[in-house]
């Protein structure tokens, strides 16, 4: 009898809805690759605009969404280059395919889960904390004693931002929705949060109380990020990684979303000149092919020393729908998961 495994699967981007479960026979493993029976799944906002269509990089036709997981080694290729072993505990990323109960992938995409880290803590760590890093790190260069802004400072990638940014000396400043998220985010030690009104620049103004603002990790756009970039100091950073208020229902609104794209923020490289100010933008998913960098950055996140990542929601794998709908709610604190039930 096949062996089989179980995927989320949609035939077509264009509406979150038209993914359905389906049972599939598991295919050779590549010699050049490993399996692993998935425990954990983390869920991205990357996954909610794939399934829509909205994302550039999404796969053409039938696709399974998901960038990264968490599970057990259960077999290696013959030529896997790798010193992984079957029965390992390990967390990887993968280009699309995550939401699934087994994965093939290249073994130089994995690493073992700190002993005392659960599944999906492991499932957690790797997307959120390699954008943060690179954001941080790489992009905007941070030093200590620089002032840097993290918009969405509950989410994955932000929570996960502040840590980093607090680990390398700097002073971070979030950034949340809600009074619930500030107290949340004040739980984890952070003393610098503020919950965005209809004056964000005069709010930031007050906050930042004469400090030069270095650095800002954008993921949301619009009006916000254009008062965030007013605000940075000279040989300040804007890094942009993510459009949250493009995050579409079901299915896209185009209306809405043409209204959007035409009011976006747009900055002239005159002027960036003048006001000696950047805005570095960047998609994660092409690092999957730099393994030079991957490693390297993993390293990095990794050489920080950071707690397990802060799991806010878990659902059984089969509740990817009511998973999905919360991310798109901008509810979440700290990162959604599925778990594969053993």
């Amino acid at each position: 009898m096949p062996e089989i495994r179980h995927v989320w699967r949609t035939q077509k981007a264009g509406a979150i809805s038209n993914l359905q479960l389906v049972e599939e026979s598991l295919q050779s493993l590549p010699s050049d690759q490993i399996r692993v029976a998935v425990k954990s799944v983390g869920l991205n906002f990357a996954d909610i605009f794939a399934l829509t269509g909205l994302y550039s990089a999404t796969p053409q036709g039938s696709f399974i969404p998901g960038l990264e997981f968490a599970g057990v080694v259960t077999a290696l290729g013959e030529n896997a280059q790798t010193d992984l072993q079957v029965g390992d505990r390990v967390y990887g990323c993968t280009r699309f395919g995550g939401y699934a109960t087994v994965v093939d992938v290249p073994p130089q995409h994995c690493r073992k889960i700190p002993e005392h880290w659960s599944f999906a803590e492991g499932a957690a760590f790797p997307a959120q904390s390699l954008t943060a890093y690179y954001s941080l790190a790489i992009l905007g260069a941070v030093k200590p004693g620089q002032q840097v802004l993290i918009q969405s400072a509950a989410g994955g990638v932000g929570l996960q931002a502040m840590r980093m940014a607090a680990q390398m000396g700097a002073i971070p400043i979030g950034t949340v929705s809600s009074e619930s998220k500030r107290a949340f985010l004040a739980e984890q030690g952070f003393a610098e949060v503020i919950v965005r009104g209809e004056n964000f620049a005069g709010q930031l103004q007050t906050q930042l109380n004469g400090r030069p603002l270095h650095t800002v990790l954008d993921g949301i756009g619009g009006k916000i990020q254009q008062q965030s970039f007013a605000a940075l100091a000279p040989t300040g950073r804007l890094i942009v990684f993510g459009a949250a208020e493009f995050t579409p229902g079901d299915k896209p609104n185009w209306l809405k979303a043409a209204w959007l794209y035409l009011k976006r923020p747009r900055y002239d490289v005159m002027d960036m000149i003048s006001s000696n100010k950047s805005v570095l933008a960047f998609n994660l998913i092409w690092l999957w092919q730099e393994q030079a960098l991957f490693d390297s950055l993993l390293e990095g996140c990794t050489g920080l020393g950071l707690p397990a990542p802060h799991i806010g929601h878990e659902y059984a794998f089969a509740q990817v729908h009511d998973a999905l709908a919360l991310l798109r709610s901008g509810k979440s604190v700290g990162k959604v998961v599925l778990n594969v039930a053993p």
